[in-house]
């Protein structure tokens, strides 16, 4: 399990290529909607899940995949970029796992992902 903790862990920019990394994880039925990176370790959003991915030892052919469905969530938070503080935020509460809690740099549609999250979590 990733450690969510280690605020350095996520600090995410978009990159669309990094969703290549999940594929062989997605269902029949589940569709990539966003793809974020920090230096290795990155978050790919899909229709049902965010799945977190870290990678491992030096060559980084291992990895490490957490999958987080959205209807776990029991409640979620966005904090959007500022004039000065460009960064934004989404924190996420899960009953069995606690808060888990994101960082993402640049230009992020974080209002778009915040109401992907809220039609796939309030059904």
């Amino acid at each position: 399990m990733i450690d969510f903790d280690n605020g350095e862990v996520f600090k995410l920019k978009p990159d669309d290529d990094y969703a290549e990394k999940v594929q062989g994880l997605l269902l029949d039925d589940e569709e990539v909607l966003g793809a974020y990176k920090s230096m290795r370790d990155g978050i790919v959003f899909t229709n049902k899940r965010l799945i977190a991915v870290n990678v491992q030892g030096i060559t980084g052919r291992k990895k490490a995949f957490t999958s987080l469905p959205y209807r776990t969530i029991v409640a979620f938070a966005v904090e959007t970029a500022g004039t000065l503080d460009l960064d934004c935020e989404l924190e996420l509460s899960y009953s069995s796992l606690g808060n888990v809690k994101f960082e993402f740099k640049g230009a992020v549609p974080i209002d778009a992902i915040a109401k992907s999250i809220a039609i796939h979590s309030l059904h």
